[in-house]
């Protein structure tokens, strides 16, 4: 099923029913600041799983992560030291993935790696779904080939095509981008970019 959403003035019932089918277990694909992404309800471990499936993911071999609406819900989930605090501060929302130690707030599959990645995309849709949701939600790319075209992880409707069968629900929030986000490790004592992706890091 595909929906049709927009970056402000959406209807409060299409919002409240991506909420509902995130609260029901179920699996959405959604536009972020960089890639359409995958996610669902980030405290419900069997819809975790089906995403691992789907992906073809080992939660403990991989990190998992999670979108959170605000600075504040971050210290729920994951352990946050005054200096990331600040960091995270200057360059959130934004196109970055902050690897930080997890909390015991997190489903039992996300604390095989004791580890979780922390994103808070600069796109007003999937924001407004973390807030009204007031949940973490559990995010990753899409599946994609690479001898596939690359419209099958941009255009929503070829998404559509492609992956309708496998999730509850497509957000249509226009053409997507193709870079991934920034990764930074924050677990360490020393700050380290492990993947530069859109996101350029303001360390201050």
């Amino acid at each position: 099923m595909l929906l049709k959403l927009y970056e402000k003035n959406n209807n409060p019932q299409d919002l409240q029913q991506v909420v509902d089918i995130l609260n029901d277990g179920g699996i959405i694909i959604y536009p972020t600041d960089t890639m359409y992404a995958i996610g669902c309800h980030g405290l419900k471990e069997r819809a975790i799983e089906r995403i691992c499936r789907i992906k073809d993911i080992d939660p403990r071999k991989n990190n998992l992560s999670i979108i959170c609406y605000d600075l504040s819900s971050i210290s729920e989930y994951a352990k946050v030291d005054n200096t990331t605090f600040k960091l995270m501060k200057r360059n959130l929302p934004g196109a970055f993935t902050f690897i930080l130690n997890g909390t015991t707030r997190l489903p039992k599959i996300f604390r095989n790696r004791k580890e979780v990645g922390i994103r808070m995309p600069d796109s007003a849709i999937i924001q407004e779904i973390a807030r009204i949701l007031d949940a973490p939600i559990m995010t990753t790319t899409l599946p994609h080939d690479d001898h596939e075209d690359i419209e099958y992880s941009t255009d929503p409707e070829l998404i559509d095509e492609k992956f309708g069968d496998l999730v509850d629900l497509i957000i249509d929030g226009g053409i997507g981008g193709t870079e991934l986000s920034t990764i930074v490790n924050c677990t360490n004592e020393e700050i380290e970019v492990v993947r530069q992706g859109k996101g350029w890091l303001d360390e201050g």
